[in-house]
């Protein structure tokens, strides 16, 4: 594994003044697919290139305060100083984490799905803040989070819910959450004040850009359309406006009701369809040991990847990683970071 490339500030540079000289061509605009790409690439590349020149300037400081503590040392500069380099520490996992990310589609979106486990209400209450967890995980990452589609529980909380996370390396860092999730804690639903546990299942996919070749024949596919339900304004509950598509020789079925027309949720989820067709087409082409689709044939109740237990004591635990964390509410609220380059690190130094 190399990890050189990524602190290749020359190389990144030169790369992103090429992709700004396209951006400036009068007709960069007329081929949409293209277009978004490039400008995709180039935000990425921004983004490197002002990681590294941080990490520069982290590395000056840190060695300007060595440089004064040596000439007169002091109790308040040394916690300064200190200070500093936990903020410094936190640039340099970042930076060690995007080197691990280096998959065919660790760089695109992400489409995931949550479903609810057996358990009713409170497998489906579950759910609910398995996505509102992940939402807080987004927006803590600047990612746009959107909801694409999702079934309400009988009395509480989902059924199931599909979402879409938008920014660069989204794919990356959430294929690490892929796996059944367990949930220990005291119902709310039950009136004994029982110790109840639950499970969620949680999938990841990568989305793909729209230039990708899939052959999709008409014939093999059934369209359903119903009354949206949930958020989503004057046209929700008023019109057959969701879509859903079944692809017939492989059975695989996307939803999508958080558009406004019925054109455009067909449009988002044949997107979503294209997507999951070129990885499962992809997939059976490779043959690879431990690709996306062994590790989601891997998924069965109670072989949870992570437990979340709220009582008798507070722990989250990742079972393949051993990493954990006694602080339940901030792990709730989207402080997942630590699991998933935790994860991350495992799996690349298994590779090696």
């Amino acid at each position: 594994m190399r990890f050189g490339g990524y602190f290749d500030l020359e190389s990144k540079l030169k790369t992103a003044a090429e992709l700004e000289e396209q951006m400036n061509d009068p007709a960069f605009w007329n081929d949409q697919a293209r277009a978004k790409k490039i400008s995709k690439h180039l935000s990425q590349m921004r983004e490197a290139i002002s990681h590294i020149k941080a990490l520069d300037q982290h590395k000056d400081d840190l060695e300007t305060y060595i440089m004064l503590l040596d000439e007169d040392f002091s109790d308040s500069l040394l916690n300064e100083a200190v200070g500093h380099l936990e903020t410094s520490k936190a640039y340099v996992e970042k930076a060690e984490v995007e080197c691990y990310l280096n998959d065919s589609y660790d760089h695109n979106d992400a489409v995931f799905t949550i479903h609810a486990g057996a358990g009713g209400t409170e497998a489906q209450d579950w759910a609910e803040m398995l996505l509102r967890m992940y939402s807080r995980w987004a927006e803590a990452n600047k990612f746009k989070f959107t909801i694409i589609d999702s079934l309400s529980g009988d009395e509480a909380g989902l059924k199931s819910v599909t979402a879409e996370v938008s920014g660069n390396y989204a794919y990356g860092l959430l294929k690490a959450e892929i796996g059944i999730h367990r949930l220990v804690r005291i119902s709310p639903f039950n009136s004994q004040g029982k110790r109840q546990t639950s499970f969620a299942s949680v999938f990841v996919y990568p989305e793909f850009d729209d230039d990708i070749e899939v052959e999709i024949d008409a014939k093999d596919l059934k369209v359903d359309t119903y009354r949206a339900s949930g958020a989503g304004g004057q046209h929700v509950n008023t019109t057959d406006s969701a879509v859903r598509i079944t692809h017939l020789p492989t059975n695989i079925v996307v939803s999508c009701q958080n558009e406004r027309s019925q054109i455009q949720n067909r449009e988002k989820a044949m997107a979503i369809l294209k997507s999951r067709l070129y990885q499962h087409y992809e997939e059976q082409r490779n043959k690879e040991k431990k690709d996306l689709e062994s590790s989601k044939t891997e998924i069965g109740w109670g072989n949870q990847i992570r437990s979340y237990v709220f009582q008798p004591y507070q722990m989250v635990k990742d079972h393949r990683t051993n990493f954990e964390s006694g602080n339940t509410e901030k792990v709730m609220n989207g402080e997942l970071d630590g699991f998933i380059y935790a994860w991350l690190k495992k799996r690349a130094q298994e590779k090696i």
